[in-house]
């Protein structure tokens, strides 16, 4: 009997998490408690008290196996001592809620309760999960799981954690698997590929985290490549040694708060009934109980990352538990999982190869797509994830990321969309950048327009780009005032400006589509006008990064504005000049894209299979003089 999925308790018993793992719900006695947990498998419900495990890392996702699995029966295996009753449940892709079984208790002896449980009526959904009401005694339960009989071996894996310049989190992850033995046991390797300057192994509490894996670990230490450079590495070593069935790649600003889930997705990845890409979901890290995303998928048309149909983002589970949230129960199917916890199996990557190289953005997006062609899925698995920083946290929209998400939002469309030219995409380009440039974030629009032109000079260029693209964003960027971050408001000129007409305050937000286009004609008409003398020398207002939108930006000559983090601003100036000269190349090089589509995308899909092979990969690894191990 295979164990599948072990029930577990919060390692480091932070309240905050503890809506993940049990609910406890006192009963009115006057000797009833509060749940007690007894370490990582087992807990004691007082007398009176009902507890359930219908929460996100205890429940099973029973709409998953059903799908994706070759299972079609799970047992459910409960050892506990006492008084009372033990009922199972289970829910539809509705998320109605049905009593399956109940079983009563009554032993000062340990028993074992065994309940074989049938997948075949979750087709599109639905979770098991069991309940416990103490009686008139405690109930001690010692552990439970969720096996199913199978002949598959235990399969293993390598784990590949990319790095630049986060050696606390890279120490504090290495950790976390040295206090997890029997994780560490179905792991042959650890690779951590360190590209930064602020090396791993000099942090102080390196030697510690590397004696508790064992001699598993072994750090590699290469030019920036990105993240795309740094997991292709893990690839190629996890496939050069011939150890493992999978690689198990970690971004390196995560926290592996739970790491029984690891053990999940190996379960789900030996028992899929062909090789599949089991993801880990994404926690946020700054508020622990909220779920970003519960799948990803692109949507065809705009060619543009999102949530998967009837999911939503940020769900916060302190707030809305597993049993009231009906889409929950749902079966969300993904076209890709985020590298911040991504299993693949080594099959996959040999067949398909290591991922475009990319540097970063897309490179995660455009592996699944190209895995799935190849007729391998991806499943972010519920009951399995990561905390990792949030995106809101992160201005990835306007800093020098964003030479990568245009870049390679177009080249991943060249090579996977399904529509004639990319559907809407050429247009929703064009409206983004000229949104920037209506901003004065002026740098954030010749990045775009630098990714059109790489384009252009077609797939060769990828490769050496690895190695020499940064130095030239970051040259671009130093030529501009709005990438020119300060940790201190009074860093800058006092804001100043004339008294607003009537004493009008922050206008009102532009409703629908004319309401845009109104905003936006108004912000065209603005850059006619020259700049106000006392605007090039003071900025008129300071604007918190909530309220940087674009058609507010507009209305301004000068002004300051902060980050998304909190920790910098950066002062935007109107230039007529700079304005006319972006929007001008920008409509250029957007319709000379929309004209050589058909021809670019012949030329990228001729190159990929070359781009993502050992070799070419190979030859990227060696061409940084620095690339040590």
């Amino acid at each position: 009997m295979r164990v599948l999925q072990r029930v577990v308790m919060p390692i480091d018993r932070d309240p905050d998490l503890q809506p993940l793992y049990i609910r406890d719900q006192p009963g009115r006695g006057a000797d009833s408690g509060s749940v007690r947990i007894e370490g990582r498998r087992g807990l004691i419900i007082p007398s009176g008290n009902r507890t359930t495990f219908c929460t996100y890392f205890n429940a099973f996702a029973a709409g998953y196996w059903r799908r994706w699995s070759t299972i079609d029966e799970v047992t459910l295996r409960v050892r506990l001592r006492g008084l009372g009753t033990v009922v199972v449940y289970r829910s539809d892709a509705f998320g109605h809620r049905m009593r399956v079984k109940a079983f009563a208790v009554n032993t000062s002896a340990t028993r074992e309760l065994e309940i074989a449980l049938p997948l075949k009526p979750f087709l599109d959904g639905g979770w098991y999960w069991f309940e416990i009401i103490a009686g008139d005694d405690d109930i001690v339960v010692e552990e439970a799981e969720w096996c199913a009989a199978t002949d598959r071996r235990q399969g293993t894996a390598s784990v590949g954690i990319t790095t630049f310049n986060r050696p606390k989190f890279c120490v504090e992850l290495l950790a976390a698997l040295g206090d997890a033995p029997e994780v560490l046991a179905v792991i042959d390797e650890v690779f951590v590929v360190d590209q930064g300057t602020d090396r791993i192994e000099d942090h102080p509490d390196f030697p510690a985290a590397a004696a508790a894996v064992g001699g598993k670990l072994r750090v590699i230490s290469q030019g920036n490549l990105g993240g795309s450079g740094g997991f292709s590495r893990a690839m190629a070593e996890t496939l050069r040694s011939e150890r493992s069935d999978y690689v198990l790649l970690l971004d390196d600003d995560i926290a592996l708060a739970e790491p029984e889930s690891i053990l999940r997705l190996i379960a789900f990845g030996d028992l899929a009934r062909t090789p599949t890409i089991v993801g880990g979901h994404m926690f946020d890290l700054l508020d622990r109980p909220v779920l970003h995303v519960f799948g990803d998928t692109v949507a065809p048309y705009r060619w543009w990352t999102e949530a998967a149909p009837n999911t939503h983002l940020m769900h916060n589970f302190a707030h809305h538990e597993l049993p009231h949230t009906p889409w929950m129960h749902r079966r969300a199917d993904s076209d890709f999982n985020g590298w911040w916890m991504c299993l693949i199996p080594t099959e996959v990557i040999a067949k398909v190869g290591l991922s475009l190289p990319l540097f970063i953005k897309w490179d995660d997006v455009e592996y699944g797509i190209r895995a799935r062609k190849a007729g391998f899925p991806t499943v972010s698995l519920p009951g399995a994830g990561v905390w990792h920083m949030p995106w809101h946290a992160k201005d990835t929209a306007t800093d020098w990321q964003m030479y990568f998400q245009e870049r390679n939002r177009i080249i991943t469309a060249l090579l996977h969309s399904p529509y004639e030219r990319g559907g809407n995409m050429i247009k929703e380009s064009l409206f983004i950048t000229i949104k920037h440039a209506l901003a004065m974030q002026y740098s954030t629009a010749e990045l775009m327009l630098l990714a059109i032109e790489d384009v252009f000079t077609g797939p060769g260029h990828l490769h050496p780009s690895m190695v020499t693209k940064m130095a030239q964003i970051r040259a671009l960027r130093a030529q501009f005032t709005d990438a020119d971050a300060k940790a201190d408001l009074d860093a800058f000129p006092p804001a100043r400006r004339k008294p607003p007409k009537r004493g009008r305050g922050t206008p009102a937000v532009p409703e629908g589509t004319k309401g845009l286009v109104r905003a936006a004609a108004k912000g065209a008409l603005r850059q006619l006008l020259p700049v106000g003398k006392l605007a090039k020398t003071h900025p008129q207002s300071v604007v918190p990064f909530i309220d940087q939108r674009w058609w507010l930006l507009t209305r301004f000559d000068s002004v300051l504005v902060s980050s998304a983090e909190g920790t910098t601003v950066s002062w935007y100036q109107r230039d007529r000049d700079r304005f006319t000269s972006l929007v001008t190349r920008s409509t250029r090089l957007h319709a000379e894209l929309l004209r050589r589509w058909p021809d670019l995308v012949r030329e990228y899909q001729r190159a990929i299979p070359e781009l993502v092979t050992l070799q070419a990969w190979q030859e990227t690894f060696a061409a940084d003089g620095t690339v040590r191990r």
